[in-house]
């Protein structure tokens, strides 16, 4: 690169060659070499040639060192913005003397909670690189965003950059007749003077700048807190119990926060054998705080000077805390800042076309009442989720009445959910019954109201509010340990992400969606995916509700919840039938229940709940005759229950197996007798198709109930049997004879006893058969038997 001014030493290999960089050099073995680059390491060698080259401008610039530069680029992924940080051109004497106008002159703005500062200059010649010194004062004052107006000769020149996508100077730049994009923008003004183009920027700036992020935005309420004295083993329990990374530190007496602390530090005492001493020794000692208002660049300003994760949030400065941010909320907020598609969205208007108009007012005055309590009203769960198919399936008809919002709201309070259904029943009337020690409160109205706009004519009679909480499972399939939480957590501990999304309802932000743990992108992948690994093992049933939705919803398991649930599978074993059982009924009470058992039975479930079930081509054929095939039998007044489909479940069981099975699900005695007499009835179904007698049939019949009857009569695959069952049905079960008990004492004088039963079963059965017709015959065969 440069000709040696003295002899090389004797071991030394010398290679002269003309380029303008020495790094250009090293660029070309690495690359005939094919040897691979970091980025950092690219970045570097392509620093190197700049500053050699003046950035590719000096006069011993060489083809090849552009072409080094450019391979940098393609095949190394060198970081151009890393690069320009570093690199450094001196000012001439020109630019230096405008470079102080600039400074002298200099106002700071906070718009929209955005510092924008704005440099100005008059100067009597054309001046060069006007946008290098917009470069130097932007990284020495480092604001939101950046305008530089320099007056010359017959025309005003403004240089912007901007650090964050809520001012778009591209856009400002254009208003104004210059060009650009949203990070960085000029624009030549002719015919206009230096404060007149100021006054118009001014303008446009506050027309123009998104309002900045608040805290409040972001935060998650109801923060949980330790005391300076408290243990470092009471920390770590609490840390493993929530899954938070830190805590703030609080003075119990004043309310003063005197620090914060975090799993780092805890484990770092921990591995020191430190479990007995106070977190005071170790926790970040400070008075770290945000409140509301606030912007979220003074929460990450926080933490990194501070290096903390977690920065507590006070109702005022100085004040008691109510929620914390932490990285993982910045890390949120700037992924939806940097992704528009998954912007927030606002369903006020869908849920007020969805519900009838005395509802949504009612959900008005409700989330009004939340906020005047200092809390926060939401709608969650299924209910929302399905709002937002129905707006996917807006084309689709087929689609959007199989995804029609359910008939249940599912209201979560960050607050006090108790006091706000006495508020709403105080000016409403009706009833509340509450549970203190869950938070929960159903309000009962004085009247029903229509549920749906489009009159369907489902009514609502009553609105259940549950507080904010999360949840603790002991032990792999034990009912869960409630507490008081944020509506995050309250979310967190839901059984998927599709269920997890939430709608405000407070007035100033209504209809706004809550989707904390990716619900959206799901449901446009149409995927079943739990919230974390040990979902399946905290509350195994959530396997059951899996299948549910995958057939009402035609989604599908994403592929790692698919691997966990077959690791999780044979825990099932220890869920409590009753558990189980109501599961079944829900599933059971589908539209078309069919579909999410044979999801159940592919996915190996109902094997574990008992090895006799499966799901056939037969079965399914059985199912549906039982839901919409009875029209035109002696049952078709009767409703098909949940029992019902569980009897044709287990229709060919074993005696010994259905008993398991009942005991397994720990079904009600009526319940279990009629899985029985469906077995009875399928077990002697030749001797039924073979009953010649009527009063034969009658004695095997009509021992069972009409809904075994039925049930048996949808599974035999015995057409005789099924015949007589029929003809049982329509024809012998109410018959009676004409002379009853009363008769055979006023009128025959015989007194009661167990004669009685005798002669009234011979009775019935000599009028079933034909023997008999009239009283008189009646009262001869009475007098026969008693002969």
């Amino acid at each position: 690169h440069h000709r040696p001014h003295r002899s090389p030493p004797a071991n030394a290999v010398v290679s002269l060659t003309e380029t303008g960089a020495t790094a250009t050099l090293l660029v070309e073995q690495i690359r005939d070499r094919h040897l691979s680059l970091t980025p950092l390491e690219a970045t570097l060698l392509l620093l190197g040639i700049y500053e050699d080259t003046g950035s590719l401008t000096y006069v011993g610039t060489t083809p090849r060192d552009l072409q080094a530069a450019a391979w940098l680029l393609a095949e190394g992924h060198a970081r151009l913005d890393i690069a320009r940080d570093y690199l450094n051109y001196p000012m001439s004497d020109i630019q230096r003397e405008l470079y102080r106008q600039l400074v002298d002159r200099l106002e700071t703005h906070t718009i929209y909670g955005h510092t924008v500062i704005i440099g100005q200059a008059s100067v009597p010649h054309y001046v060069e690189e006007i946008s290098t010194l917009a470069h130097r004062m932007r990284d020495l004052y480092r604001p939101d965003a950046l305008f530089v107006l320099v007056e010359m000769v017959d025309h005003v020149q403004m240089v912007a950059r901007s650090t964050t996508d809520a001012i778009d100077v591209g856009r400002i730049a254009r208003f104004m007749g210059g060009g650009g994009h949203a990070r960085a923008a000029a624009a030549l003004l002719k015919d206009r003077s230096l404060s007149d183009c100021h006054a118009e920027l001014l303008r446009l700036l506050k027309l123009q700048v998104r309002p900045a992020v608040m805290v409040q935005e972001i935060m998650s309420r109801g923060a949980r807190t330790l005391s300076p004295a408290d243990t470092v083993r009471r920390a770590a329990e609490m840390m493993n119990r929530y899954g938070h990374e830190g805590f703030p530190v609080v003075e119990p007496e004043s309310g003063r926060i005197v620090g914060v602390i975090s799993r780092r530090e805890i484990d770092k005492a921990l591995r020191h054998k430190l479990d007995g001493a106070a977190i005071a020794q170790f926790m970040t000692a400070g008075e770290f705080y945000v409140t509301p208002t606030d912007s979220v660049d003074a929460v990450q300003t926080l933490m990194v000077e501070h290096q903390i994760g977690q920065v507590p949030v006070v109702d005022r400065p100085g004040g008691k805390v109510i929620g914390i941010v932490t990285r993982t909320d910045l890390i949120n907020l700037w992924h939806k800042t940097r992704h528009p598609t998954d912007r927030q969205l606002n369903l006020a208007d869908q849920l007020r076309r969805t519900l009838s108009a005395p509802l949504f007012r009612l959900l008005q005055q409700a989330g009004q009442l939340a906020a005047s309590q200092g809390d926060t009203l939401y709608l969650v769960g299924g209910f929302v989720r399905d709002l937002l198919l129905m707006l996917e399936y807006e084309n689709d008809p087929a689609a959007r009445e199989k995804t029609s919002p359910r008939f249940d709201l599912d209201l979560v309070v960050e607050g006090d959910a108790i006091a706000l259904a006495r508020q709403l029943q105080a000016r409403n009337r009706g009833r509340v019954v509450s549970h203190q020690r869950f938070g929960t409160a159903k309000w009962i109205l004085e009247n029903p109201i229509p549920f749906h706009a489009n009159n369907s004519g489902v009514t609502l009679a009553s609105l259940d509010f549950v507080t904010a909480r999360t949840e603790f499972y002991e032990h792999p399939s034990a009912l869960p340990e409630v507490e008081r939480s944020s509506i995050r957590q309250d979310l967190h501990r839901r059984d998927f992400t599709i269920n997890t999304l939430a709608l405000n309802l407070n007035p100033d932000r209504l209809g706004e969606l809550l989707d904390f743990y990716g619900g959206q992108n799901d449901l446009r992948a149409r995927l079943i995916r739990v919230l974390h690994s040990l979902s399946f093992v905290e509350d195994p049933t959530r396997m059951l509700r899996a299948a549910r939705l995958i057939a009402r919803l035609d989604f599908k398991l994403e592929e790692r919840t698919a691997e966990l649930l077959e690791n999780a599978r044979d825990l099932l074993e220890r869920v409590s039938g009753e558990r189980i059982f109501n599961e079944l009924v829900l599933i059971f009470r589908e539209r078309s229940p069919e579909k999410a058992l044979r999801v159940l039975d592919q996915l190996g479930i109902l094997a574990v709940i008992h090895p006799g079930l499966m799901m056939d081509d037969w079965l399914e054929a059985r199912l549906r005759q039982l839901r919409g095939g009875l029209a035109d039998t002696p049952w078709a007044g009767i409703s098909p229950q949940p029992i019902h489909y569980l009897a044709l479940m287990a229709f060919f069981l074993a005696r010994d197996e259905l008993d398991t099975l009942m005991q397994r699900l720990n079904l009600r005695a009526d319940q279990r007798k009629l899985l029985r007499q469906v077995y009875t009835i399928r077990r002697r179904d030749r001797e039924i198709a073979a009953a010649e007698k009527n009063s034969t049939l009658y004695h095997l019949l009509a021992p069972t109930s009409d809904e075994a009857r039925m049930v048996a009569w949808i599974g035999l695959d015995n057409e005789a049997a099924r015949g007589k069952l029929v003809h049982f049905q329509t024809t012998l079960r109410n018959v009676e004879p004409i002379i009853n008990g009363d008769y055979l004492k006023e009128e025959m004088g015989l007194t009661p006893g167990p004669l009685f039963r005798t002669i009234l079963t011979r009775l019935r059965d000599a009028r079933l058969d034909g023997e008999v017709l009239t009283l008189s015959d009646e009262r001869r065969l009475v007098e026969q038997i008693l002969a």
